[in-house]
Formats: structure tokens, sequence, C-alpha cells
């Protein structure tokens, strides 16, 4: 499928169906639908997570069984690739050529290490590795300015704050005995806060990061079933994120730390990524809808992706945009180009 239109452009990682799809948000409809195999890159290459230049300029995907991470131009055209062991999450930081990826939530025993990629060259022999001395490193976050990259660990409680000058890690262990699996991280745009969603422990965690070596733990909050990614409104007042096992859509205030809305409705089944407008005003929220609560699928077919768009001034579900099978990580320009 392909057409065209001015953008901006969400693209949607369909995990298992091999597909990008591409959304222009000025009509919230698919204008391409990208096929990775058909481009080389095996049956189930598994793109799983996006990450988007600040201007629109180009855009990158993870492919876990590729074992490649892809850099797209505003065409939809491939410009450059980068071979990466398993990657997973995806962090551009805005003030230099780094694009940070992390390890892949489908891959057993990776290695304990995260990468550096300059996007300029995506040059192999350039990319760095950093030791994060943790079990399967999934979580992953910049910080504003890119003097830090936090990296999380599904397999313990442990949190690990990367100096990027130096390489220098320390190990930032929560107590208690209950397993998290840290999902993701979103960080707050001043930077001081950091948010973690821990799939297991059905909890938004808050950790204090203004001293960035040495993350503080401030607040745990009982969210719904199995948090996914979360995502930080611009003036920092709020936090927004996907369950995954409840097909829901939390919004916790930052003044209180407490829930303010649980957002259900059509569409939302199963949700993975999250993106925030760049001017705020809609929430996107990629679906997996593998069990098929989402529409009418003929018996022997695989249900559709959606992705819901919520509005953030009503929290109303305003639209559903079907895609490809498994809608998983999704990303946008912050610039809204």
């Amino acid at each position: 499928m392909q057409g065209s239109g001015a953008g901006p452009f969400l693209y949607v990682a369909n995990q298992e169906a091999g597909f990008v799809t591409v959304i222009d948000l000025a009509s919230n409809q698919v204008t391409e639908v990208i096929d990775l195999p058909a481009l080389g890159f095996g049956n189930t290459p598994k793109p799983h997570h996006i990450a988007v230049e600040p201007d629109g300029s180009y855009w990158y995907v993870s492919l876990i069984a590729a074992d490649v991470v892809l850099k797209f131009n505003r065409d939809n055209e491939i410009v450059a690739r980068a071979d990466f062991l398993r990657p997973g999450l995806l962090a551009i930081d805005p003030d230099s050529d780094a694009l940070w990826v992390g390890r892949s939530m489908a891959a057993v025993n990776p290695p304990q290490r995260i990468g550096r990629i300059e996007r300029g060259t995506m040059d192999a022999l350039e990319i760095e590795e950093y030791d994060v001395f943790i079990p399967r490193p999934h979580a992953l976050a910049i910080s504003p300015g890119g003097g830090w990259v936090f990296a999380g660990s599904l397999a313990e409680n442990t949190v690990v704050p990367v100096e990027v000058g130096s390489g220098r890690a320390s190990l930032s262990r929560l107590e208690g005995d209950m397993a998290h699996v840290l999902v993701q991280f979103a960080i707050s745009p001043d930077g001081n806060t950091m948010v973690a969603t821990g799939e297991m422990s059905a909890a938004l965690l808050v950790f204090d990061i203004s001293n960035p070596d040495s993350p503080e733990l401030t607040h745990r909050i009982d969210v719904g079933n199995r948090p996914w990614h979360p995502s930080w409104s611009a003036d920092g007042r709020w936090v927004w994120f996907g369950n995954l096992g409840d097909s829901t859509v939390s919004l916790v205030d930052t003044n209180d730390w407490t829930v303010a809305d649980v957002i259900s409705g059509t569409g939302l089944a199963q949700p993975h990524g999250s993106a925030l407008s760049a001017d705020g005003k809609f929430l996107y929220v990629a679906n997996r809808n593998e069990t098929g609560d989402y529409g009418d699928t003929p018996e022997g077919e695989t249900p559709p992706g959606t992705v819901v768009v919520i509005d953030t001034g009503t929290r109303e579900i305003v639209d559903v945009i079907e895609t490809p099978p498994y809608a998983a990580g999704l990303g946008l320009a912050s610039g809204g180009n």
C-alpha cells in the first residue's frame, strides 16, 4: 500500500508481520506499508522499535531477528544499516550523533552491553558497546543533553546509569524481593525524574535522577496489568502508558503521583508502544491485538494491529487506525516535521 502525504508521520513496527506502517498524522491515513522481507531481511525480521530524527529527516528501526538497525530517509528508502546482535529499544540523543541501542526482550541471553551507533555513518566499525553488567538489558533512555544513558534489566531489579563521556557504569539495585521486570524508561523534560514500567509488579516506578550517578526511587504507583512504554508530556505534568495485560491506558499526574485516569475502549487491545504528538494534543498507542479482541477477524486469519488516537484534552479515543498484525514500537518526530 502506498500513498502520498505531507506529514508529520508516525512509524509503526508490525513485529510479527515483518512490516513497518507509515501513517500521515495530518489525516490519520496509512500512506505506506514497508515490506521488510521483500527488501531482503528474511521471512521474520521482527521489527521492534523506531526512533525518528527531531526534524523528521530520517528514521531508524531495530530488526530483532535480522540483527540489524536500519536507517530510512523521509521517502522511506533505506540509506544505511548497522549490524547489532538482537537490537531492541532505540534512543536518539538530539544533541549529538548518537543512536543508542538496547537488547530485545526476545533475546534469552544477550550480551550485557548496550550500543552507541554514529547515526551519520551507521558504520559498524564505529559502534561502541558499553558494559552495563546486568542480564537482559532492555529499558533504555538518554538524558536531556546526552550526558547519561540509563539501562534497566528484565531479569533483576537493577537500573544502570552510564556516563557517556567516560563509559563508567554504576549499578543501582532496588530493594525488595518482587521482580519488577523493567520494560521501559521515560525521562522528564527537565531531566530530573525518570519513570520505569514494571511488567510483573504492575507498577510505575519514579526515580530522582538529579544526581544521575545514583538514581533514587521516590515513588511506586500501582497501575494496570503489564504497563508498557511510557510517554511524558512536554510540560512535565503527565505520564501516559498502555497496560498490555488490561488493554487500557493509564494517565499519571506527576503533581502528586496518582493515577488521574484510566482509559479503555474500542481499539485498545494489548497496547504496546506510545508517543505524543509534537503539540501534545494527541497520544498514539500501538496495539498488538494478538487475541483478536478488536475487529471481526475471519477464522484462520491473523487479527490486525491498531493505532489508537487519544485526545489528551478530553481523554477520549477519537480514532482507530488499522495496521498489519502486532503493532509494537512506534516513533514520530518530536519537532513535528
